[in-house]
């Protein structure tokens, strides 16, 4: 089908750079399936897409091989640590393409995900109760406790005798609000878990990293590096290996997720884009390396989170380019 006249027809310089904004989003590390189906959607739009994305391709492939031909003629240079490194990089890059032997091949992937485009993480399958992006529910899972899970939030139920007495939550974020009772409530994230009576508290589990604020009452937080006893107003971190030491906290912010607020002090710019990108469909790609440490204190609504990316785009002085299948570039 041609396009009307009315219709912006891409030239083939515009079509390349589309190109390489997404031969860089698929070889990073972090690549997800709903980036994988956006970037089918964009590779077959037309013939001109996919003769870009293969003149993009080729060039990278190219690029490396008159750099790995460059190290066998000069190995002295392979021992210097950043070509070291790039080179490291390199490999991995070649790996993923190597699996797309064609466009072809990489056009005809069918991608099946759930979760709003998210694969669950290893060890979420079999999870009780998950949220997909964007979503927030509260579950009652007795009548002393009432759990309410972020966006992108895994758990799985701890009962014994048929009673709930905590979770294992696999992925995300969630806040636990309890009534007085006899028994602590526990929640196990990664290598540490925390028990309470009563009162309110938040976990936070995402990459091997969780982070536990007591928002009301007290917190026991156990884990095999050591114990922390929180109390309101007070958090701790801890990872599979380590546990950090007790940190006063602003509550309000810790929280703002629950009123539907996003509430950033002092935060990298590269921290609130990823975590704006826990709410929204899509994708957002920081593509100006000058600005990614800059600092963010500011207050966004989760329901208008493009407006948020629009300030930041503004604040910092940054270009947005919309890619389809929900791709925000800045750069």
């Amino acid at each position: 089908m041609k396009p009307r006249a009315s219709d912006h027809v891409l030239s083939p310089d515009e079509l390349r750079k589309q190109a390489g904004v997404w031969l860089r989003l698929m070889v990073s590390a972090n690549v997800t399936a709903i980036d994988a189906e956006a970037f089918k959607r964009w590779l077959n739009t037309s013939a001109e897409h996919k003769t870009a994305f293969n003149e993009v391709r080729q060039r990278w492939d190219a690029m490396k091989s008159a750099t790995g031909e460059y190290v066998r003629m000069h190995p002295d240079a392979a021992m210097v640590p950043e070509r070291a490194s790039r080179e490291r990089n390199a490999f991995g890059r070649r790996a993923f393409l190597g699996g797309a032997a064609s466009v072809a091949a990489v056009a005809a992937v069918t991608v099946v995900y759930p979760l709003g485009g998210r694969w669950p993480l290893s060890g979420e399958w079999g999870a009780d109760d998950r949220t997909a992006v964007g979503e927030q529910r509260t579950i009652a899972l007795s009548r002393l406790a009432n759990v309410t899970l972020n966006t992108q939030t895994s758990i799985r139920h701890q009962m014994e005798g048929g009673q709930a007495v905590g979770i294992k939550l696999l992925s995300g974020e969630a806040a636990i609000d309890l009534s007085a009772g006899r028994n602590p409530f526990s929640v196990i994230a990664g290598a540490g878990r925390s028990h309470a009576e009563s009162g309110r508290f938040e976990v936070r589990y995402l990459n091997g990293r969780a982070c536990v604020t007591c928002i009301e009452g007290t917190v026991r937080v156990e884990h095999p590096a050591g114990t922390r006893s929180l109390q309101a107003h007070q958090q701790t971190v801890y990872d599979a290996s380590s546990v950090s030491g007790i940190a006063s906290v602003d509550p309000d912010a810790v929280s703002a997720w629950r009123r539907g607020e996003l509430v950033f002090n002092q935060a990298r710019l590269s921290d609130v884009l990823a975590e704006i990108d826990r709410y929204r469909s899509g994708r957002v790609v920081l593509m100006n390396d000058a600005v990614r440490d800059n600092r963010v204190t500011g207050r966004f609504l989760i329901a208008s989170l493009d407006v948020a990316l629009s300030q930041l785009e503004s604040t910092f002085d940054l270009n947005a380019r919309s890619l389809p299948g929900g791709l925000l570039v800045l750069s």
